[in-house]
């Protein structure tokens, strides 16, 4: 696996390895499904990526980096920001929004080196 650079924040609280935590309820697993079900779009994944690198921007520069229309943008955002994973400030007439679950960082990086690794992984078995 590639070395990756570690987020700036830390992730969550310390906790038990997960191998060593109870087996999940159909409660926390539900919810964990929630939080794969708002990540699993391609147009959010690439905002999230974009505002990782940026650490804050405005809806009209989201958009342009993902060449969408604002409205669009907005809207994925919103899905983002009622699950807590952004935040958003007005500065005028723009709103800026940025990362506030640190986790999503983490998980973010870890999904584009498995991404990566299966690529790789195909590339030589074929």
């Amino acid at each position: 696996m590639n070395k990756r650079s570690q987020p700036e924040q830390a992730c969550c609280a310390p906790k038990p390895a997960i191998r060593d935590r109870p087996l999940i309820t159909a409660s926390q697993a539900s919810g964990l499904m929630g939080v794969f079900k708002v990540l699993a779009n391609d147009t959010r994944l690439r905002l999230l990526h974009a505002l990782v690198r940026a650490g804050e921007l405005p809806v009209g520069e989201l958009a342009a980096t993902v060449n969408m229309k604002p409205q669009a943008v907005s809207n994925q955002l919103q899905r983002l920001t009622d699950r807590g994973i952004l935040e958003s400030r007005r500065a005028g007439n723009n709103i800026f929004y940025r990362i506030v679950d640190p986790c999503v960082i983490t998980l973010l990086d870890q999904g584009l080196c498995l991404a990566e690794d299966a690529e790789v992984s195909q590339v030589i078995t074929i």
